[in-house]
């Protein structure tokens, strides 16, 4: 099984990357110009990467964790839509998964409504965004639903007309809060992904 997500993940990495390849003919690319993105323009964003269990609170005082190592894996698939070259609004659905001490895992899944704002420096691309939504937590047959919040931003690099490609890094905030107040608990997560988007 491992062997076989391995090769996935390798798949996933590199086909965007031979699919771009194959574009990189047209005469036209060597005048870029923020204008290529107007009103209608969408994106397709896979993302996939580590994430980091940071910081854990309950009351006011910090929780260990016991995530072991301290870092698990995440993806996520995305879309985009343009109102001009900066504004964006899109949505997200996303999963992540972190190993324990004991040998067990979290898995988490999430669902959101995502709204940006788009920086260009000739053929370089600076999105920050906030996603709100929902997320499921599985862990050793207990689960819980409810909302998290996500914010971050990314550096893309245009590389031909249809493709970018680039890194991404977010700040999760996963609240879980129970029918006793004390025992209510705020999680803190960082990701780093390697992203390709697809313009259409």
């Amino acid at each position: 099984m491992r062997k076989a997500g391995v090769i996935l993940l390798f798949l996933l990495t590199i086909l965007p990357f031979l699919l771009a390849a194959q574009e990189n003919d047209d005469p036209e690319w060597d005048y870029y110009y923020t204008d290529f993105y107007s009103r209608g323009d969408q994106t397709f964003i896979i993302s996939l990467g580590t994430v980091f269990p940071t910081l854990f609170m309950n009351n006011g005082h910090k929780i260990n964790h016991k995530f072991s190592p301290p870092v698990g894996g995440t993806g996520s698939l995305s879309y985009q839509y343009y109102f001009n070259p900066n504004v964006l609004i899109g949505g997200e659905v996303g999963g992540m998964f972190l190993p324990t001490l004991g040998n067990n895992t979290l898995f988490i899944i999430t669902v959101g409504v995502k709204g940006g704002y788009q920086f260009y420096y000739r053929k370089f691309e600076f999105p920050l965004s906030v996603t709100l939504g929902v997320s499921w937590h599985r862990y050793l047959g207990m689960g819980y639903f409810g909302p998290f919040l996500k914010g971050g931003g990314a550096a893309f690099y245009r590389f031909t007309n249809s493709w970018s490609f680039g890194l991404n890094a977010n700040w999760f905030w996963f609240p879980e809060w129970t029918r006793k107040k004390r025992e209510n608990v705020h999680g803190n997560m960082i990701d780093l992904t390697l992203c390709a988007r697809y313009h259409f």
